[in-house]
């Protein structure tokens, strides 16, 4: 992964409203996150409902969106989805093969909830010996659990030269520091922070980009805080955004995917606001208020930077 400070998004899956995947959809919202600038693309992750996908739309899906970012930015996608991790192997490589350039494991799915970080670090060295030559990353996904891997771990897993990539979720600015300062020395290895209610300490203390759901709302937003987070003569629109991200946090949350893909369709994007996800709320008329207010802040936030719209 190139450690070139920018935004990864954690991509949504498009999907009809027979529920089927939507590939026109997937093809019309990646090329959003590239026009708005995008560094690289997360496929099959939480927020594409990797775990309402089979394996193989996982499949499906990763390689429609290599194909439509080849030679343009890297893309990553998750290869880890529990059981033996014999068995997890064979679903990275088969995953790589689909032109990605590192399969991203969920730290909660190579090891139990109850087992010890020693297990864990044994399972993941045991998942490297099984995939050589295929670059590894790590998201501390909340679902099954969220295993955080610590600044130690972190630093002793990347000093293997396997692990190019890490979505932190840990939520500790003073963790993430930690992590940076015992990573920077790796070549092709980068940090990208989730929480955006730090997102410009994060990016300030050295971690390679962000990787956020705020990008399946605004991305060409994220972009331009990764562009100009530490450009002295904007330091009132970067706190501005700063804020805008912080205020925002709890609306962004509720009833997503949903809440993103109905927020899409305002912005002119020709997708359905279908989800397979269940147990994540009533799209409500309250939470519909509450996204329509949303876009008209964003409205607002966006004149007061000068920052013009990704056109869809």
């Amino acid at each position: 992964m190139n450690t070139k400070k920018g935004f990864i998004p954690v991509m949504l899956t498009p999907f009809k409203d027979n529920g089927a995947v939507d590939f026109d959809g997937l093809t019309k919202l990646t090329y959003l996150y590239l026009d708005a600038g995008a560094a690289g693309l997360f496929a099959n992750c939480l927020s594409s409902e990797m775990f309402e996908l089979s394996e193989e739309e996982r499949i499906a899906v990763v390689k429609h969106v290599v194909k439509l970012a080849k030679d343009k930015v890297p893309v990553v996608a998750t290869g880890t989805f529990g059981g033996a991790i014999s068995k997890q192997a064979d679903f990275v490589k088969r995953i790589y093969d689909t032109g990605i350039d590192a399969v991203i494991g969920i730290t909660g799915l190579l090891a139990n909830a109850n087992d010890s970080d020693a297990i864990f670090e044994a399972n993941v060295h045991q998942l490297l010996q099984l995939t050589p030559g295929v670059p590894i990353g790590f998201y501390e996904c909340p679902v099954p659990y969220k295993r955080l891997i610590s600044p130690q771990q972190l630093g002793s897993l990347v000093a293997t030269g396997r692990i190019t990539y890490h979505k932190d979720t840990c939520l500790d600015i003073n963790q993430i520091k930690e992590k940076i300062a015992l990573t920077k020395h790796v070549q092709n290895f980068g940090l990208y922070d989730a929480y955006m209610v730090h997102a410009v300490e994060t990016l300030k203390a050295g971690a390679a980009g962000l990787s956020c759901i705020q990008g399946n709302y605004f991305p060409e937003l994220i972009v331009w805080l990764c562009n100009n987070y530490n450009n002295s003569s904007l330091s009132a629109e970067v706190a501005l955004v700063q804020q805008f991200f912080i205020d925002q946090m709890d609306v962004m949350h509720d009833v997503y995917p949903t809440v993103a893909k109905y927020y899409l369709q305002k912005r002119g994007l020709d997708i359905s606001t279908f989800t397979r996800r269940t147990g994540i709320g009533e799209f409500d008329a309250v939470v519909k208020a509450k996204i329509d207010q949303l876009f008209d802040d964003y409205s607002v936030v966006k004149e007061r930077i000068n920052l013009e719209n990704v056109l869809v």
